[in-house]
């Protein structure tokens, strides 16, 4: 079974992330040749002040 964990900033709209999840699980379903069934996506959706870039968080970066 498959399972792929992205990790992702906060501030996607829920049809981006089903578009995500339809994606990906399609990229593992070619090139794994994995039954669709099989296949599992889990997103981490993180607040932006959770992330940082250069030392400083992605939010005080306007990220």
């Amino acid at each position: 079974m498959p399972i792929a964990q992205i990790n992702i900033l906060e501030g996607r709209t829920d049809e981006q992330k089903e578009a995500l999840i339809h994606e990906v699980t399609d990229a593992i379903v070619r090139s794994l040749d994995a039954p669709v069934e099989s296949v599992r996506v889990i997103i981490n959706e993180m607040p932006k002040q959770h992330f940082g870039i250069a030392g400083e968080s992605a939010r005080k970066r306007g990220r």
